[in-house]
């Protein structure tokens, strides 16, 4: 059998509140050791090494933990006696998570993430399965230098793309309208894709050593939006991620406030899920921002964290930008 280390960091599949219900509970309060003796059967697919990093909502988990499991995937990844690598992970920021490692990991080796969205205390809790079938994937030499990924509902999704499009479903996330990587069907894989762009050990991120990140925050874009407050950000970020309306849109004092400015990094992503974010020749004329492209603003703002430990010429950040 193979041999698959679980990193568990807390969210709701470890999570628990009154039995049979899932609308309230406290997430990170299971060890991962309890959720692995729920799957009986998941014995019969590898040898498992449990390590409880941390048991906490994913709303805590930042940068420290990143590098936390950096580290660890790093050190499996050259660990001969090891095959593969799952972590578990809150649903909320799981994508955020994902899309770093990602970018930074120096890995070759399979690592899944997985999660619930259902406490492991409620009636039909999809956290046993989707971690059941996590170290299935983990175990599949069709998992080897696909990057990182995460397995939901039976879904196989790309760390890159992976979002969470619903608050409440246990079909949580999507990849847009790139669908999916695959399908599990209980413990047999089926990847029909695979990531096309740059990921892993092929970054420029890869070898990076990471202490901290530069400070990049995220402006929403609404009606009667605050220009002010976009002036404040720039002057204390290092780079500033524009929320925009449709393709990375905004109102014509936001406009005024970007020409105006040479210092701070603007990247111009949308606050719509599906579509993407190219060059305005009449919202940016004078090219201020560097387009998201296909990323979320909170990838974006991964992205143009990483990219500011390489270079501040926005130039260069806007090729890395189409690059990964």
């Amino acid at each position: 059998m193979k041999n698959i280390v679980i990193i568990a960091t807390g969210g709701t599949i470890a999570g628990s509140g009154k039995i049979g219900e899932s609308a309230s509970y406290q997430a990170g309060t299971i060890n991962v050791k309890q959720i692995v003796d729920s799957i009986p059967q998941i014995d019969t697919l590898a040898n498992l090494t449990m390590i409880q990093l941390c048991n906490l909502d994913s709303n805590d988990i930042g940068i420290s933990h990143w590098k936390k499991l950096r580290e660890y995937c790093e050190r499996y990844d050259k660990d001969d006696s090891i095959d593969g690598i799952v972590i578990t992970h809150g649903t909320d920021t799981l994508e955020e998570t994902a899309f770093f490692l990602n970018l930074t990991l120096n890995c070759h080796k399979p690592v899944v993430l997985t999660g619930s969205m259902r406490p492991a205390t409620s009636t039909s809790a999809d956290g046993p399965m989707n971690l059941y079938q996590a170290v299935a994937l983990a175990c599949s030499t069709d998992a080897y230098d696909a990057g990182v990924l995460a397995l939901f509902s039976d879904t196989i999704y790309s760390g890159r793309d992976l979002q969470k499009t619903n608050s409440y479903k246990t079909d949580a996330f999507k990849m847009g309208e790139f669908g999916s990587l695959g399908y599990m069907r209980d413990d047999q894989v089926y990847l029909l894709s695979e990531p096309h762009k740059k990921h892993t050990h092929q970054t420029i991120f890869a070898n990076l050593s990471i202490d901290i990140l530069p400070k990049v925050g995220i402006y929403y874009v609404h009606s009667d939006c605050d220009s002010q407050l976009l002036e404040d950000m720039m002057k204390r970020y290092d780079g500033v991620v524009i929320a925009g309306t449709g393709s990375g849109n905004y109102p014509s004092a936001i406009k005024d406030v970007i020409e105006k400015n040479d210092d701070c990094i603007l990247v111009r992503s949308s606050r719509v899920i599906e579509g993407a974010v190219f060059d305005s020749k009449y919202f940016d004329p004078e090219l201020k921002t560097i387009p998201a492209l296909k990323f979320s603003p909170q990838k974006a703002r991964i992205l143009l964290q990483l990219s500011l430990l390489v270079t501040k010429e926005p130039k260069k950040i806007k090729e890395i930008f189409s690059i990964y």
